[in-house]
């Protein structure tokens, strides 16, 4: 993220130079690039602070509510009716084993938007499951898999994208639920289906380890990238605890496996409905989850109110602790576009994909998305609050749904092997980057089905 970041402004800085030169020879007009691109760094920095603060209750609100569920156990619910499948896709991994019921846990708060509680149970993943890897420093087929699945994982709530919508403005801040379901659908079923190819493909790890010149954990996230672990997915303050109890409950007492694959066809049902109908669906998400959440917490004797405050409560820290990381790349991407540089380089390959449903706009989205997920948010922040594009638009719900369906791949791969000093990935980089290409195709195709 660092070269990124200054990539950003040294490109902007050239080009405004460049087109500051013909002003300097006495050339007409009163657009003075400089002045411009000065004038966007102080706007994009003070629009940034002021989103900031705008998302500071809706996201205090969805962390309330998110907390009420967690505490209800509803992720070991979901782990439990998952379990049965995960047995299948797992074969070479106890179904007893600590690694399974970490990585359902893990799956499970992925798919509520959890990334405080998904991130520790995945690098526990990793560690149990490198306790049955037979060759140390080499990624096994488990681990390769996870990782994939990880990366694309199937979202029922992005409630952080659905949050940044709301502060921004929109009518219809959930209209991205179905959308993002069906694009992670997509993205999971091509994860399995390339991982499972791969094995084929790919002969069995040996002992025999190539030396890369640096291991995954040599290669793992910087000073800066850790603490963007911590920001936007770390684990949480007193979460340790918790995360014992709910690991051993996921991995005893399943479900009957009918019952875990009525619920999961009643999820495939519901996509059709979402396909047809999400317009008049949306409107009911934001209350109806509120209803539902509390309602749950209620049956199953959560002190709904208590627990709320404590989960808004660290909302609000989170929305306070992004200002930084919104200013950074807001007023970066703010240069970008007042240089003129954004116009010169997306233009002409957007010309190209506007006519496959890919405007000029969503493609920095795109591209960023599997290399930085504080630089995405920010892409995605700077898109949504443009007067010329909005949250509401088709722009608007494709870059969010591209947030919100897919993953920053190359950084959880080097946080995830690092854990466990993975120095061979073998073939891992291949079914997460062919998950990320089909969520792409299946964001813009769902948006353009639903919102074109």
């Amino acid at each position: 993220m660092n070269g990124i970041f200054f990539a950003l402004v040294l490109i902007s800085f050239a080009v405004a130079a460049v087109r500051h030169l013909p002003w300097l020879a006495g050339a007409e007009g009163d657009v003075v690039p400089m002045d411009v691109l000065g004038q966007a760094m102080i706007a994009s920095a003070s629009d940034a602070v002021t989103l900031a603060i705008g998302l500071v209750g809706v996201m205090a609100l969805f962390l309330g509510l998110m907390k009420v569920a967690e505490r209800g156990g509803l992720l070991v619910i979901i782990a439990r009716l998952v379990r049965p499948m995960m047995v299948r896709l797992f074969p070479e991994v106890p179904p007893e084993h600590p690694a399974m019921g970490a990585m359902i846990l893990n799956m499970s708060a992925n798919a509520l938007g959890l990334g405080n509680a998904a991130t520790p149970f995945g690098i526990r993943a990793m560690q149990q499951l490198d306790k049955l890897n037979p060759v140390k420093g080499t990624a096994s087929n488990a681990m390769i898999l996870f990782l994939a699945i990880n990366t694309s994982s199937v979202t029922l709530l992005a409630t952080g994208v659905i949050a940044l919508r709301a502060a921004s403005g929109s009518e219809n801040p959930a209209g991205i639920v179905p959308t993002t379901l069906v694009a992670t659908i997509c993205s999971t079923a091509t994860a399995i289906i390339v991982a499972k190819l791969c094995i084929r493909w790919f002969p069995p790890a040996t002992a025999e380890v190539q030396q890369t010149g640096k291991t995954a954990l040599e290669e793992a996230p910087t000073t800066d990238e850790a603490d963007e672990l911590e920001e936007f997915g770390g684990v949480a303050e007193g979460q340790e605890d918790g995360d014992g109890d709910q690991l051993e409950r996921a991995t005893a007492r399943p479900y009957p496996a009918y019952v875990s694959y009525l619920v999961l066809g009643g999820i495939a049902g519901f996509i059709p409905l979402t396909v047809f109908y999400g317009r008049e669906i949306a409107p009911w998400i934001i209350p109806g989850l509120m209803l539902l959440l509390l309602g749950f917490g209620m049956v199953r004797r959560v002190r709904i109110y208590e627990v709320f405050v404590e989960g808004a409560r660290e909302g609000f820290q989170v929305a306070l602790r992004i200002i930084p990381y919104l200013v950074a790349i807001l007023v970066a991407v703010g240069m970008f576009r007042a240089s003129g540089a954004l116009e010169y380089i997306i233009a002409p390959i957007g010309r190209v994909t506007e006519h496959i449903g890919m405007p000029a706009e969503a493609l920095p989205m795109a591209l960023l998305r599997p290399l930085s997920g504080s630089g995405a948010y920010g892409i995605l922040a700077s898109i949504i609050n443009d007067p010329n594009t909005g949250p509401d638009t088709y722009t608007g719900y494709l870059v969010s749904t591209l947030q919100g369906s897919t993953e920053t791949t190359f950084y959880v791969l080097a946080v995830y092997f690092g854990a466990v000093q993975i120095r061979r990935i073998r073939y891992a980089l291949i079914p997460a980057l062919s998950a990320d290409l089909v969520g792409i195709i299946a964001a813009v195709a769902i948006v353009s089905l639903m919102y074109g």
